[in-house]
């Protein structure tokens, strides 16, 4: 009977909550706040990031290649650099999206210094709010753990920026604990694996301490390093449109504390539909690999591709998973960078034939989907295709997937926050339209059962 009751509550909430999609036509309101071209509603300014997708031609908007713009500086510049200079480039990263500065050789060390600093949970705290209350679910733990910090901070609710920079930076510092920490007591609590702890090592980037602190013999190659050092750098940031980041603004409008707004962004990051797309993409190959019978074979992955549009693969939400973005069309400029460096490290893992699937459902899935679905703007591998590749080839859990991108976005959050702080002097409240007509009151005693008791037929208690 309860869950009898429990359904019939379900459908009831469901009838009265659906909203006639024509009316999002017939008010312009922009669904997910973007209309069909992808564009964006435009819902603020920043000077942190910038994503760019379309070039203006004779005085008209056409799709273009993506780019990712950190304080002015395109993404593809930045790589080069630290890559040229064979250097980690995440912490690079943090300063110039945090200040807005390109530091020099002693500004970034001194920076590195004070992450490292930073970079230490009080042993009651790993012990009490980590290991004893382990999670089904990694990213809840993160949060869980980032809201158990505000009771550690002798000035928690503080909102001068002073104060939040100092919160921010202890956050980037030990965001790589927290995740592995709390991956650790999730794997010895629900897959009955040892319970390895390791302390962070001052003298290493936050990349190589992610690898040193996750494997039981803290080994790694220099190109692991380097890649997981990289994909860090990608997810920082992605403009202030992003669901998490955006998150951040509207949380820290209110003039909430960093350790909640933080955790906010955190829940938005968790979603499939934002942080949880790389595991699906995962899977979805895993699934491919298993029903393909020739790898190499185009129109065999052409049909499976046509199948999954057709809700008939894997888990049938008539989804490719890693194609498509709400802003790129023509190309995603992070896909572009990562793609050849994981080609790399499958060479390097003797996984070529892996790399190569990957390569030709990129190559495929596009005119695919265009012969399946009205599409309003090109279709073309986002981050997400070949960063849980990577992930794998790096032998990093899926339940870590997510948290990754937590553990490289807190930067890009961090600066949102610091932003919306210096600049707001309102809570961010958007309009919403009633579209429910008047409905009457009507006194108890003279109301209808909604909802009877299958044996007596009296409404259930």
């Amino acid at each position: 009977m309860a869950e009898a009751w429990m359904n019939h509550l379900s459908n009831l909430a469901a009838k009265n909550s659906l909203v006639d999609s024509e009316l999002y036509t017939k008010y312009n309101v922009k669904r997910g706040l973007r209309d069909l071209t992808g564009k964006g509603v435009l819902a603020g300014l920043t000077r942190i990031g910038e994503v760019q997708a379309q070039t203006v031609v004779n005085g008209e908007s056409v799709p273009a290649p993506g780019c990712l713009i950190y304080r002015g500086i395109d993404i593809r510049d930045l790589v080069s650099g630290f890559f040229a200079d064979k250097r980690s480039g995440f912490e690079e990263a943090c300063y110039l999206l945090m200040f807005g500065e390109q530091p020099d050789h002693k500004e970034l060390a001194r920076f590195k210094e004070l992450l490292v600093t930073n970079r230490d949970l009080q042993s009651d705290f790993l012990h009490d709010s980590i290991l004893k209350v382990p999670s089904r679910d990694v990213m809840n733990a993160i949060a869980r753990a980032v809201l158990a910090l505000y009771a550690t901070d002798n000035n928690p609710d503080a909102t001068d920026l002073p104060n939040v920079l100092r919160q921010s930076l202890t956050l980037i510092a030990i965001f790589p604990l927290l995740v592995v920490y709390s991956y650790q007591a999730h794997a010895y609590q629900y897959k009955n694996k040892s319970l390895v702890i390791h302390s962070p090592d001052p003298k290493l980037s936050t990349a190589a301490n992610f690898l040193h602190m996750l494997r039981h013999d803290s080994a790694y190659t220099p190109l692991e390093e380097q890649l997981l050092d990289l994909s860090l750098v990608l997810h920082a940031e992605h403009g202030g449109g992003n669901n998490s980041s955006f998150t951040t603004h509207v949380v820290t409008s209110t003039g909430t504390d960093t350790y909640s707004a933080v955790a906010a962004a955190l829940g938005a990051l968790k979603g499939p539909r934002h942080g949880g797309a790389n595991i699906k993409v995962v899977q979805m190959f895993d699934d491919m690999q298993q029903t393909l019978k020739n790898w190499d074979n185009d129109r065999e992955i052409e049909d499976y591709l046509a199948k999954l549009l057709q809700k008939e693969a894997f888990d049938k939400s008539g989804l490719i998973y890693g194609m498509g973005h709400a802003v790129y069309s023509i190309s995603d400029p992070r896909t572009l960078i990562i793609r050849e460096q994981v080609a790399r490290l499958a060479r390097e893992k003797g996984r070529e034939e892996e790399y190569r699937l990957y390569e030709k459902v990129e190559g495929l899935a596009p005119a695919v989907i265009a012969s399946k679905r009205t599409i309003y703007k090109g279709v073309s591998a986002n981050v997400d295709f070949y960063s849980g590749l990577l992930y794998r080839l790096l032998d990093i859990p899926p339940e870590l997937f997510t948290p990754l991108f937590a553990m490289s976005r807190i930067a890009g959050w961090s600066a949102h926050r610091i932003e919306e702080i210096a600049n707001s002097g309102k809570i961010i409240r958007p309009a919403y339209k009633s579209v429910v007509e008047h409905v009457s009151y009507v006194p108890i005693v003279a109301r209808p059962p909604l909802w009877l008791d299958n044996d007596n037929h009296n409404p259930s208690k």
